[in-house]
């Protein structure tokens, strides 16, 4: 059985605007920048009262979200996880 709602990824073309938006805008607790080099992408946690949002970044030229980027540039929805 599906669990709940863990967390939804947005991949954006700048990580520390999209950061200083959900911060300085909407009042969310952001954390600070991780690099996962094995994934390639640079993620920020947005932390809410029900869930939490990621924020993706490409870290490298080769990483699959600058491909999506590439498609999509302003960034949209990657995707969902569910406990």
């Amino acid at each position: 059985m599906i669990g709940k709602l863990n967390h939804v990824a947005i991949v954006v073309p700048d990580l520390v605007e999209a950061s200083d938006v959900y911060r300085d805008v909407l009042g969310a607790q952001v954390s600070a920048p991780h690099d996962l080099p094995s994934h390639g992408v640079t993620t920020v946690f947005v932390d809410l009262d029900n869930t939490r949002i990621e924020l993706l970044s490409p870290l490298g030229d080769g990483s699959a979200i600058a491909k999506f980027l590439e498609r999509n540039p302003g960034g949209g929805m990657h995707h969902v996880c569910y406990e």
